[in-house]
């Protein structure tokens, strides 16, 4: 489980309705489950995590993120999740405009690419960053859109979209006072909720 878990955790209210987008094995809907008490649905396009769902008692629906979110009515989840999979879509601000669309509220994590260990990397080494957090080659990520937490921030503001609570970490989920100097130099994680 990863180390954001607990501060998404906080941001879920329990026994209500949360829509997870790219939900993988379904782990993280099972311990709001249970700790929580929320009624789940997540999506996924891999036929194994799909699997592990199910058997889990997750409810999900193979989709891809990529063909928009039309089978969900306005305002139908009180949460939508988007946990480090905004950087993988072809379309990263339509998609943030569906969740706005069907959640009341949002949460959106996200590498930061600006990340000060990532720009000392590239001007090192003069290739692209691998790391335990960005664990791919160049011509084998899923990462299309780079994105920044300044990015992410005038998107937000070019949206008129309310950003609720934002917490950037390091490499060990804690928010240091190094953050409260610059986020987008020494956070190497972004955490939001957003609403409308």
């Amino acid at each position: 489980m990863r180390a954001d878990v607990s501060i998404i955790k906080g941001w879920i209210e329990p026994q209500s309705q949360v829509l997870d987008l790219g939900c993988g094995d379904g782990s993280f809907l099972t311990l709001l489950k249970q700790e929580k008490n929320i009624f789940d649905c997540g999506l996924d396009l891999d036929p194994d995590n799909i699997t592990k769902c199910l058997l889990a008692g997750i409810n999900v629906i193979e989709q891809d993120l990529d063909k928009g979110l039309a089978n969900f009515s306005d305002n139908s989840f009180d949460t939508v999740l988007l946990t480090q999979t905004l950087q993988a879509v072809q379309k990263p601000d339509v998609l943030v405009d569906e969740m706005l669309r069907i959640g009341k509220k949002c949460i959106i994590t996200f590498p930061n690419f600006a990340y000060w260990r990532y720009r000392f990397y590239l001007i090192a080494k003069g290739r692209m960053p691998v790391s335990p957090y960005i664990p791919y080659e160049w011509y084998n990520t899923p990462n299309i859109h780079f994105c920044t937490i300044k990015d992410f921030d005038a998107l937000c503001k070019e949206k008129n979209i309310k950003v609720l609570n934002r917490t950037v970490v390091d490499e060990n989920y804690k928010n240091s006072i190094l953050m409260n100097l610059n986020s987008n130099f020494f956070g190497i994680n972004a955490i939001y909720q957003i609403s409308k």
